[in-house]
């Protein structure tokens, strides 16, 4: 009887619904490149910028671990050309009933080509600005990552893609 009722508990406790949002209109979506990518955008390169600029929205389920531990992971997919380390700006912010912490850093993009790659990009002057949402079912990971002029660019457009959010 104990292990029934301690079934029906966890089953009674999974939460459902997933994160919405609203993407800008001038935001191309593409396929996402894996299943645990909810959704994937290209803003609009600024003038002069040669590479794109990448939104994507990741959601890997529960997860252990703190929102600033994956903030610092971020900060880590950052180096600077001085040895000082690089200037981050962070907030959080309560949107449509979630607790979203946001990020800025900027400098060379080091991340991993793939995630438990040995390659790793070498991408100077790039920008970041990432935000968790945490979720009755999980936090989702939303990144702006590209050139520095091509993130600055898309800003506002990702601010308002931010107050979109909603869990339902």
């Amino acid at each position: 009887m104990n292990a029934t009722l301690a079934v029906l508990l966890f089953v009674t406790s999974v939460q459902t619904g997933s994160l919405t949002f609203s993407a800008p209109a001038d935001w191309k979506p593409r396929p996402a490149a894996s299943t645990m990518r909810v959704a994937e955008f290209v803003p609009p390169r600024a003038p002069g910028d040669t590479e794109d600029t990448d939104v994507i929205v990741y959601f890997f389920g529960p997860m252990p671990g703190s929102v600033e531990a994956n903030i610092d992971r971020w900060i880590g997919q950052f180096k600077t050309e001085s040895s000082a380390p690089p200037q981050v700006t962070r907030d959080t912010a309560t949107i449509n009933g979630l607790k979203v912490t946001m990020m800025a850093i900027e400098g060379t993009y080091i991340a991993e080509v793939r995630p438990g790659s040995q390659e790793r990009y070498n991408k100077p002057n790039f920008r970041m600005r990432a935000a968790v949402v945490e979720t009755p079912k999980g936090p989702y990971f939303i990144k702006l990552t590209g050139p520095i002029a091509s993130v600055r660019q898309a800003s506002g457009a990702f601010d308002q893609f931010l107050k979109s959010v909603k869990f339902q």
